[in-house]
């Protein structure tokens, strides 16, 4: 109940606002609420038929027509005679060479093979050079860096009792014994050689068949192919028949503007005092009934987000004034009494 109060609360304020704020709408009648609402686009759907395809001509070809026919030749005319001698007729037919004379080979006798071995040389001799790599040691050798030498090395004097030290101070010659490095180094011990080594010729025994005695044939001469065929004679030239192809239409639909939206102006709303629970839940049932999600509580009789939000929705999708519980949108929703 506290949220129903809220939401007409919050319905009366915006239409309170809207008047302060932009003035009184025009045309306002006593009694009667207004608020301003967001006036969409309004749109028709309309109906036409449009040409999809030009009416055009097209050539058809008639094939030739045949029909077969047989021929007869006069062999001996009509003579007069004490008696009448009618006319004699043969009939025709033409002989068509198929296939031209030909001769081939016939075998009398074939050849006649043996099998013969012999060997035959598959690689050649060559000569292979090997070489022999040198060969090396690794040798430690013991080699003088730097000479013997003296030098001179300021030292105390042990007897010396003086208080000062400096004055106890001496000067001694001291030998420096020479300093040596031990190295390792490679040594050739056996230089590289190399020397030839000769790789003899392959062979290989194969058998083969050979020839002793070449066939013996003699020549037939096999007759030309002749066909009687029967002519096929044209009764009737191929001639060409325009036809006339008609156009082509189809019927499409499109959306007109009826009048351009996007603006908001007032329009009459549903007054606080008379947005009830009765009212909402009248309103929700005929959103559930156009198939607009109320939300999961369905008819709470509360103007809660989720049925704002079909309203809206709804309002959008026919095209009426967005915001509010406007009366042309209760109209619209069949609500009673308006």
């Amino acid at each position: 109940m506290k949220k129903l109060l809220f939401s007409l609360i919050l319905v009366f304020s915006i239409a309170i606002t809207s008047v302060a704020q932009d003035g009184l709408p025009t045309n306002a009648e006593p009694g009667k609420c207004y608020a301003k609402c967001y006036i969409p686009d309004q749109w028709k759907t309309e109906t036409q038929t449009v040409m999809s395809k030009e009416a055009s001509t097209k050539l058809i070809t008639v094939p030739a027509k045949y029909k077969t026919v047989t021929e007869t030749m006069m062999k001996k005319e009509a003579g007069k005679a004490v008696r009448v001698i009618p006319a004699k007729y043969e009939t025709r037919t033409e002989r068509v060479l198929i296939k031209e004379e030909s001769k081939k080979l016939i075998v009398v006798s074939p050849a006649k093979y043996e099998t013969r071995t012999e060997t035959v040389q598959i690689k050649a001799p060559s000569t292979r050079i090997t070489t022999t790599p040198a060969r090396y040691e690794t040798r430690t050798e013991t080699m003088k860096v730097e000479e013997a030498t003296t030098k001179w090395v300021k030292q105390k004097d042990a007897m010396c009792e003086a208080e000062n030290n400096d004055d106890c101070m001496v000067w001694c010659l001291v030998e420096v014994p020479a300093k040596f490095k031990t190295v390792s180094k490679r040594v050739l011990v056996t230089p590289a050689a190399s020397r030839a080594i000769e790789i003899p010729a392959k062979f290989k025994t194969i058998s083969k068949r050979v020839m002793v005695s070449p066939p013996v044939t003699r020549e037939e001469v096999i007759p030309a192919q002749y066909k009687t065929v029967t002519k096929t004679v044209m009764v009737e030239g191929p001639k060409t028949v325009e036809t006339e192809i008609p156009a082509q239409y189809q019927t499409v639909s499109k959306r007109v503007l009826v009048k351009a939206g996007g603006f908001s102006e007032y329009r009459e709303v549903v007054c606080s005092k008379n947005v009830t629970s009765q009212l909402v839940r009248q309103v929700q049932r005929a959103l559930l009934a156009k198939g607009y999600n109320v939300g999961p509580a369905c008819t709470d009789n509360i103007l809660g987000k989720d049925t704002r939000a079909a309203l809206i929705k709804y309002q959008k999708d026919n095209n009426l004034p967005v915001g509010n519980l406007n009366v042309a949108t209760m109209k619209s929703l069949g609500i009673k009494g308006y």
